[in-house]
């Protein structure tokens, strides 16, 4: 849904001051909704303004600007946390993955692998499979074979 030029919404809002008809008059009159009017009406009572609020809705951030600080340091001294000894030792009440991306827009990174170094002696995968060319079965399905002769089936 659009919103509502700020013209429209002085051009309401004087309609209504000027005593040219209730709230819902006024919001018939202007084809907006009542419920416009009437949060309209209450923004001015309260703010002043009239403008459009888009910068303050959505849902509020749970990791502030100082756990965010907090965050960078545990981070600094202890790289190799994870992310719930991270919540605990910060004291946040919030999900792992909201940490997560929190650590990720911050361009910071968290354990990523165990702690002690890759083994350099031993095999880390199989060996490598033969290339191509082997026998080839036609179908892995029940009684279809390349080799069957083609012809009505019986029923």
């Amino acid at each position: 849904m659009a919103t509502c030029s700020l013209d429209l919404r002085t051009r309401l809002l004087a309609a209504y001051d000027a005593g040219e008809g209730t709230r819902d008059e006024v919001a018939h009159r202007f084809r907006v909704s009542l419920g416009l009017v009437k949060k309209l009406l209450q923004q001015r009572r309260r703010t002043g303004d009239i403008a459009p609020r888009h910068r303050f809705s959505g849902r509020k951030p749970k990791i502030l600007a100082a756990d965010r600080r907090q965050l960078r340091a545990l981070v600094r001294a202890q790289p190799d946390l994870t992310l719930a000894e991270l919540r605990q030792q910060a004291g946040l009440a919030c999900t792992l993955p909201a940490i997560h991306y929190v650590l990720k827009a911050m361009g910071l990174s968290y354990k990523k692998r165990r702690s002690g170094p890759a083994s350099k002696a031993a095999r880390t995968s199989k060996k490598r499979a033969a290339r191509g060319g082997g026998a080839r079965v036609a179908s892995t399905r029940r009684g279809s074979s390349s080799l069957m002769k083609a012809g009505p089936r019986p029923t």
